[in-house]
């Protein structure tokens, strides 16, 4: 095969998504409006649950929603040492304990074991993360918070009405995907999603959060109260303030700015009109790559579907034994000269400069460092071809030379 060029994750942009846009330039009415009203009434629609709400990140969305849920200074958060820094930076923002657990051999899903250990009075919330578009076990987890009931003391009124441990899913990588046929977003309390320039789908930058129904507490109020958080706490929105003569507003509180616009929402409209045929064309490129390196003995990748379960096939993960850092890194550089760019996901937070600042030592999280140093994440996006799945795998198997 003549070297090819194929890119990690390049938005997958058409002209539909482009005429959306420059709707919306067009319409005077650019930032958060109706488009963005319609993509949350749409997001809910497709998670099937009762209210969404989106923000400029999936960062915001867990941010506000720890805030929302009362969380500070005094608890504690726990999240994987597998991660990318938003989900458990975030528990910092708050001024909250960060609580890290390892994860599970060979799988960058954590320890449901160490997570219950990790559990105490403190614990307010869990962020489990959907890595690579594969939703974790959360029976599993909700079986954790139900055994540790007994040591949960709520200090905010919606702390209280769920009486345990909040779960809420980083949800990054995982929209569209399902846990036992139930859509990502009404299976954790609260889910965050991403809509990053490399997500599935992209709104440029954006994300946002959905929730299931909490007992004794209107989804509507919840609603309101994320749209002061993320607006300043205005009383009103800048579409409602415009209607005539309807221009006085009030600052119920100081709160914080992280409100989507309608540029980025006329985008992810469109894009989540096309998403379920973006799904499928990243299925195939995923059983391509599963077809192709099956037979490799010294090679592993992460499943993605099971019987209930489907994955958004976000990332492809791969690794190979018997090789450290050193030698993964020099084999992403011989990809790279073949035209293949690749990546590495996630490098733990431990071995990070402000983690290691917060007390963090990798040598408490062996298997996440173990997981980290021989994998690869080979590009997987709905503009590859099953051809260049099939160039991939070849110059993989050059590359390790079977």
């Amino acid at each position: 095969m003549n070297k090819r060029e194929i890119p990690f994750s390049p938005p997958h942009i058409t002209e539909k998504e482009i005429e959306a846009v420059v709707d919306a330039l067009r319409s005077g009415w650019i930032t958060t409006g109706p488009k963005t009203k319609l993509f949350e009434e749409r997001l809910a629609k497709y998670c099937n649950t009762e209210r969404f709400v989106t923000m400029n990140s999936a960062t915001a969305a867990m941010e506000m929603t720890l805030r929302l849920l009362g969380v500070g200074p005094g608890d504690e958060v726990i999240t994987s040492a597998y991660t990318y820094t938003a989900s458990a930076s975030v528990i910092h923002h708050v001024g909250a304990k960060i609580v890290l657990v390892d994860i599970q051999d060979d799988k960058p899903e954590m320890d449901y074991d160490k997570l219950a250990d990790a559990i105490t009075e403190k614990t307010k919330v869990i962020i489990p993360v959907d890595i690579a578009g594969i939703m974790c076990d959360y029976d599993r987890i909700f079986e954790v918070v139900e055994s540790k009931k007994h040591l949960f003391k709520p200090n905010s009124e919606l702390q209280d009405a769920f009486g345990r441990v909040v779960v809420m899913a980083d949800a990054a990588h995982s929209l569209g995907a399902k846990y036992k046929d139930k859509m990502s977003g009404e299976v954790a309390d609260f889910t965050a999603f991403s809509f990053h320039a490399v997500k599935n789908l992209t709104t440029a930058e954006g994300g946002g959060v959905t929730w299931r129904p909490v007992p004794g507490i209107n989804s509507n109020d919840i609603y309101q109260e994320y749209m002061l958080l993320s607006l300043h706490g205005q009383s009103k929105d800048a579409l409602a303030k415009n209607q005539p003569g309807a221009w006085e507003y009030d600052i119920v509180a100081p709160n914080y700015k992280c409100n989507m616009t309608d540029i980025q929402a006329s985008l992810g409209l469109v894009q989540l009109e096309r998403y379920e045929d973006i799904l499928k064309i990243r299925e195939n490129i995923v059983k391509t790559y599963n077809r192709g390196l099956d037979q490799l003995d010294n090679l592993h990748y992460l499943v993605h579907d099971f019987e209930e379960n489907r994955s958004s096939y976000h990332l492809y993960f791969m690794r190979i034994d018997g090789i450290n850092e050193k030698e993964r890194n020099e084999i992403i550089i011989k990809l790279a000269e073949q035209g293949i760019s690749t990546n590495v996901h996630y490098k733990p937070l431990p071995l990070l400069t402000a983690y290691k600042n917060l007390g963090f030592n990798i040598e408490n999280y062996p298997k996440a460092f173990n997981y980290y140093q021989n994998e690869i994440t080979l590009p997987l996006n709905s503009k590859m071809s099953l051809e260049d799945a099939e160039y991939v795998v070849s110059e993989i198997r050059k590359i390790l030379d079977v």
